[in-house]
């Protein structure tokens, strides 16, 4: 049975990164965007994980460009955006597709594992999906969720 850590994503400096490597960890992972109404929510993202990642949480920034074309950039611009305007310092990967026939493996696994309003579909950009300790998915939030709306549920994960 295939698992989270089963799968590995390529990270913004172009390195595969295997998702056991966060095994332990509470995650929150999103879909992003740098030209998105939701794109603000880098700094709720960003505060979230330097507030509870000592307890260990980490979020893990999927760039995407299915959704209005609000990631054109390459991996280079993306991380320069995240980093100077949000001074993001979690985990960014590179750019990746959440629907259709070329979605990530990860994401596909993640849609099954919580369907939303459109079935197993990604709506838009900053959907999110938060996973236990355990490498179980525990929730799926719509964009309009904010990154502090989730402070409740993290913490209740970071308990167990």
């Amino acid at each position: 049975m295939t698992g989270i850590y089963d799968f590995s994503a390529r990270a913004i400096d172009g390195a595969e990164v295997p998702l056991s490597d966060f095994r332990g960890r509470v995650l929150l992972i999103v879909n992003t965007a740098s030209k998105c109404g939701f794109t603000p929510q880098y700094s709720g993202l960003e505060s979230l994980y330097r507030k509870f990642a000592p307890q260990g949480l980490t979020v893990l920034g999927f760039p995407c460009d299915q959704f209005g074309h609000q990631e054109p950039g390459d991996e280079t611009e993306i991380k320069n955006f995240c980093s100077l305007k949000y001074d993001v310092s979690f985990p960014l990967f590179a750019k990746i597709e959440v629907n259709g026939a070329h979605t990530h493996p990860l994401w596909a696994y993640l849609k099954h594992e919580k369907s939303g309003l459109l079935g197993g579909a990604i709506k838009w950009n900053f959907t999110k999906f938060l996973v236990a300790r355990d490498g179980t998915v525990t929730g799926r939030y719509a964009p309009t969720t904010t990154p502090d709306g989730l402070a409740p549920e993290v913490e209740k994960l970071l308990a167990v």
